[in-house]
């Protein structure tokens, strides 16, 4: 089974999935993240997903529960790079994944996780 590397980069994970996400990858990746995001403490999520050319229904859930749960550790998630086809193919099987920030690319995606921790350090120190 293939395993996702999940890199640190300051306060935030970024996580690039460069292989074809079975459904056991992709409820590896959830755990993997989950006890990343404990162990460093990191408040943001950068799921990077340009290579993906299919998204099922169930990686659809997956990243939604992923992002779920990272937000229940006090983490932001943002899906970056989605492709057309996949954006489709998720509005057809009727998922909004919602709860779920996405962005463009990955810069854009890291200016909105910028912008959620610099609300969660007013509000942390409010």
């Amino acid at each position: 089974m293939d395993r996702i590397p999940i890199l640190q980069m300051g306060r935030n994970l970024l996580v690039t999935i460069q292989v074809d996400m079975q459904d056991q990858t992709a409820l590896q990746l959830q755990d993997d993240l989950s006890a990343k995001i404990e162990a460093t403490g990191a408040n943001g999520v950068l799921i990077d997903i340009s290579a993906l050319e299919i998204v099922d229904s169930f990686i659809g859930r997956m990243l939604a529960s992923i992002s779920g749960i990272a937000r229940v550790l006090d983490a932001t998630t943002v899906v970056v790079g989605m492709q057309p086809a996949v954006a489709i193919t998720l509005v057809e099987l009727g998922l909004s994944l919602e709860g779920v920030r996405t962005a463009l690319n990955v810069e854009r995606g890291m200016k909105l996780l910028s912008a959620a921790q610099q609300d969660h350090d007013v509000d942390a120190g409010a």
